[in-house]
């Protein structure tokens, strides 16, 4: 690569996460870590242009980011430990590593730093805002804009968790093989949870955040190398996948939010349905189902049917069924009740939905609003449609529910209208 620029840029997307890990493993110490490969990363940005890009990008952003940690630790002095850990000679000193050399050594100190940003001590706000400031890079001001909150508030936040790992001594290192699932389960939530609000931003002009979603596909092929015998890692990035390659039908032409059942499935990004069913069918064949290969499965489904007409919906519920067994939550619940309004009516699906405790959730007064107007009851479901209107501050959601709020309208005026005729 010789573009300067660009060479920044990529070495900085796929080598920040590796030496923050491999720093922070060797100094035990985050902020600096965090600090001297900032430094790194700017110094390439200065140098690289005038003095060429270096054979290994990654080796050399490594090499003097070391060298930039050692260099403060050497000035400030003020621990013992970071001297020990300095000293010429010393077995635990940091040494330059070359990323394609020791691939299996830098991949501990990423699934470290991971593993450590998404510890049980912490609660998942932190989590995500560490998950995404130490593995990603992502700055404050753009970690506190993507959930919407201040940024001094979010600064605050990454100082909280830090201090929180320091006060616990919590220690970079891999956990044992009956702690994983408990330690890898918050990952994989922090990543869902990431793609989440980029699938429908929380509030805002735009429907989605595809930067968001990106860094969460980015986030989970990084786990699937890490953790390649781990199956939920590979449901979830054929999740995100699968749900990704809609979004080309998704969004229309002006940016509305244009509904599964309306979507042009033409328009799906097959590449990635193609991607995401091979990981299904890997998942498959180990047969430890779990949540996110299940809903990983259930995405597949609806990528591989030519309609909404001709989903295979009695697979679908199935699918939640098993979803529902393992992950009991509302939210699940009303994933379920919808399948179930294809098979079994409309009628039985409104008996789930309203047993479901989502009153503050738009999606449960918009669901109920469907499955209303199909049981003829127009005036409930223009009334379920009109709280769900100001439960959402995306504007493209607002605008799709006003839209069918307006036809219900009109279409209530219409029934009145033939009655008055009739009578």
């Amino acid at each position: 690569m010789t573009d300067p620029e660009r060479a920044v840029e990529l070495t900085f997307r796929e080598e920040w996460g590796r030496v923050v890990g491999a720093l922070a493993r060797a100094f035990r110490d985050l902020d600096l870590a965090e600090d001297a490969t900032q430094e790194a990363f700017a110094i390439a940005a200065s140098t690289w242009p005038e003095a060429g890009v270096p054979d290994n990008p990654g080796g050399w952003i490594a090499t003097t980011a070391r060298n930039r940690a050692l260099d403060r630790v050497r000035r400030e002095a003020v621990r013992a430990e970071k001297h020990r850990l300095a000293a010429p000679g010393n077995p635990d000193a940091v040494d330059a590593w070359e990323p394609d050399d020791e691939v299996a050594a830098v991949d501990d100190d990423l699934l470290r730093l991971l593993l450590s940003c998404c510890h049980p001590a912490l609660d998942q706000p932190s989590q995500v805002a560490l998950t995404l400031r130490l593995v990603l890079g992502l700055s404050a001001a753009e970690i506190a804009r993507a959930f919407l909150v201040p940024e001094p508030t979010l600064a605050q936040r990454l100082v909280r968790a830090k201090r929180k790992i320091r006060a616990a001594h919590l220690r970079l290192r891999l956990p044992s093989d009956h702690e994983l699932p408990d330690r890898l389960a918050p990952v994989l939530a922090v990543v869902q949870q990431l793609y989440n609000e980029g699938y429908v931003a929380t509030a805002g002009p735009d429907l989605d955040r595809p930067d968001l979603c990106d860094e969460a596909i980015h986030l989970a092929r990084l786990l699937v190398r890490l953790l390649p015998d781990e199956p939920e890692v590979r449901g979830l990035l054929a999740s995100l996948l699968l749900t990704t390659a809609r979004r080309p039908a998704r969004i229309g032409a002006s940016g509305e939010l244009v509904p599964l059942a309306e979507q042009d499935r033409t328009l799906w990004d097959r590449h990635l349905v193609e991607e995401g069913r091979a990981l299904v069918h890997e998942c498959a064949r180990r047969g430890t189902p779990g949540v996110h290969q299940l809903r990983a499965a259930i995405d597949l489904v609806h990528c591989e049917a030519p309609s909404i007409q001709e989903t295979d919906w009695p697979r679908v519920v199935a699918l939640h069924d098993q979803l529902l067994a393992i992950c009991p939550t509302p939210v699940v619940a009303l994933n379920r009740a919808v399948a179930v309004a294809e098979v079994a009516g409309a009628a039985e699906a409104l008996r789930l939905v309203d047993a479901l405790p989502l009153e503050r959730h738009h999606l449960w007064h918009a669901t109920r609003a469907e499955l209303l107007h199909r049981c003829g009851e127009l005036t409930a479901a223009r009334t379920a449609l009109t709280t769900a209107l100001g439960l959402t501050a995306n504007q493209p959601e607002q605008r799709l529910l006003a839209r069918r709020l307006a036809e219900l309208s009109t279409e209530g005026e219409a029934a009145t209208g033939d009655r008055g005729g009739a009578d």
